[in-house]
């Protein structure tokens, strides 16, 4: 079996076609030919945001099942101490919100998911009895928010 089909087809993706019209307002010195060939940083961005929805709502589900006692706690939510309770609350709140405006790839989800998670880091850091996390979630955070901050970059400057 040869590849030259597969290297024919390649070398005609690569290149532009030859009726394709450039845009008059274009400044000059700027590559206007179509991104079939780059990463599409938007396509890549929407489902990174979907993926980390569907771990925010997890997160989210799990706080709520501290909330209604579903969860092995050896004591209910009830009887644990107010900071415990409340930062429950808000992140159970928080979390499954994050999650909806992340899965809906809105302005407004990117901006309360690094509120929730940076929220998440501070108060582990800080109160570590009462929002454990350990190195290995801490450096997973990070990691999200800095994968998260690259490529809403890369989209914004592809555009």
């Amino acid at each position: 079996m040869t590849l030259a089909p597969v290297k024919a087809l390649l070398d005609r993706l690569r290149r532009d076609p030859p009726d394709a019209e450039i845009p008059d307002d274009s400044e000059e010195g700027m590559d206007e030919r179509p991104a079939a060939r780059a990463v599409r940083w938007n396509f890549i961005l929407v489902w990174f945001m979907r993926m980390l929805a569907l771990i925010w709502i997890a997160k989210g589900l799990g706080y709520w099942a501290v909330i209604l006692g579903a969860d092995s706690a050896p004591m209910p939510f009830e009887s644990r101490s107010t900071g415990f309770q409340a930062t429950t609350i808000y992140f159970a709140i928080i979390d499954l919100v994050a999650a909806v405006g992340l899965w809906l790839t809105s302005t407004w989800g990117g901006v309360l998911w690094l509120l929730a998670v940076m929220s998440h880091l501070i108060l582990t850091v800080f109160f570590p009895r009462i929002v454990t996390g350990g190195p290995i979630l801490i450096g997973l955070f990070l990691s999200f928010i800095v994968t998260y901050l690259l490529i809403s970059w890369l989209a914004a400057s592809e555009e």
